[in-house]
């Protein structure tokens, strides 16, 4: 038990030093037809919800991540790639940090392993071995690693639609050359908790405590067939050094459905359990 409020206390430092990267930056620091009535859909709200049952049947895909914040008047950009297995849930990231203000010192790129309950790192901290990953419990992470990881879980981001209260169709435009219809609304995460599967219900109930407001206007492109080709998130968190509210806003673009996805968490013995070093 000791040796797992360790591996706890350290996911936190971690997560905390991946913060103050991004919020210093400026500063030098399943009805998977349901959208297929393009032209009149008959309820976008419901369409909406149903969106991550979509995504379940599609089984798996490529992912890309953009998550944007303006800081010190300066705009901070996080971007990623990799592939996500809907049905199991699991996903692998490669995250690009921003570099420097001043162009001096190039991060690393961030592995990341995204599962139910789990966000687990490598090449995240000083101090930790390089064969070691580090592991953060999200569920107790004040946002449920909607942000902190510096990317939204692709299933997370369509479990958030979960709670849609209001939606509107828009239109219909073209994503990367497929036809998609586009709605706009707001999303209540306390409701997308409520009716989110069992490995994001814990994760979505912190960010519906955690966040400035649990509110969440949303933008999303869905194919013919129901699955999210695009969607944008604003999200609001509380900056922990001046305590006013910071807006992120959070791309998730999924193409490529059907892609072999390949996530294998590392062992208990390839966890980082020691104190990571401040950057």
């Amino acid at each position: 038990m000791a040796e797992q409020q360790q591996g706890r206390a350290s996911g936190t430092v971690v997560v905390a030093g991946l913060m103050a990267c991004i919020c210093l930056g400026g500063t030098g620091c399943s009805d998977s037809g349901a959208a297929a009535d393009n032209a009149h859909p008959a309820d976008p709200v419901r369409t909406l919800q149903n969106a991550a049952d979509a995504l379940r049947d599609a089984g798996s895909s490529k992912a890309r991540t953009s998550m944007e914040m303006a800081t010190g008047g300066t705009r901070v950009t996080i971007r990623g790639e990799g592939t996500y297995d809907y049905t199991r849930q699991r996903g692998r990231l490669k995250v690009l940090l921003p570099q420097d203000p001043a162009g001096e010192q190039e991060h690393r790129p961030i592995t990341e392993l995204l599962a139910p309950g789990a966000l687990y790192m490598k090449n995240r901290g000083a101090g930790v071995p390089a064969d070691k990953w580090v592991r953060v419990d999200t569920a107790t992470l004040s946002d449920g690693n909607l942000v902190t990881g510096g990317a939204t879980d692709p299933f997370a981001a369509a479990e958030v639609l979960r709670g849609a209260r209001s939606a509107e169709y828009v239109g219909r435009t073209e994503i990367a050359g497929t036809e998609v219809s586009h709605y706009h609304g707001t999303a209540d995460l306390a409701r997308a908790a409520q009716n989110a599967s069992a490995g994001s219900k814990e994760s979505l109930q912190a960010a519906a405590k955690g966040f400035a407001t649990a509110e969440v206007p949303f933008d999303v492109y869905l194919d013919d067939q129901g699955r999210i080709r695009k969607v944008r998130h604003r999200f609001s968190f509380v900056n922990g050094h001046h305590r006013t509210p910071v807006a992120v806003s959070s791309t998730t673009l999924l193409y490529d459905f059907g892609a072999p996805v390949d996530v294998r968490l590392p062992p208990a013995e390839h966890i980082y359990a020691g104190r990571i070093a401040e950057e």
